[in-house]
């Protein structure tokens, strides 16, 4: 079965407090919602840190077929080409492989920001408990 993960980073300030957004939708009626606070870093580095997580809670449920999506151009682009202009990014990168390489088959997708309202929100809430 392909399940659809939508996932986001946020941060507050560039670099701040922020956070990670993933929202799972199992096609059966089934969703989860996950909400992750995050350190002090770039929105970049906290989209990276949302896929890292993603592929994480997929790896331990069990999954082996999905479907990601996300509105950042930089995460689709790097994970398409398996490569990163910004060698910051590069540990990030090879890690986000390392994990997909486990799953049967994975798609990435770029999809606009209203598309992506859950897990943009789910990230932003994120950043609130952190604040607390």
């Amino acid at each position: 079965m392909l399940v659809d993960v939508y996932i986001d980073g946020a941060s507050a300030g560039d670099p701040g407090p922020s956070g990670a957004g993933v929202y799972i939708n199992f096609r059966n009626g089934q969703v989860e919602s996950h909400s992750i606070p995050l350190e002090i870093m770039s929105n970049h580095e906290a989209e990276y840190e949302a896929l890292l997580l993603a592929l994480d809670l997929c790896l331990k449920q069990g999954l082996k077929m999905v479907s990601f999506r996300t509105d950042s151009k930089l995460i689709d682009d790097a994970i398409e080409k398996r490569y990163v202009k910004n060698k910051k990014y590069q540990l990030y990168l090879n890690q986000a492989i390392e994990k997909i390489d486990h799953f049967d088959l994975f798609f990435m997708k770029w999809i606009p920001s209203n598309q992506n309202k859950q897990a943009d929100a789910l990230a932003r809430q994120a950043i609130r408990k952190k604040r607390k």
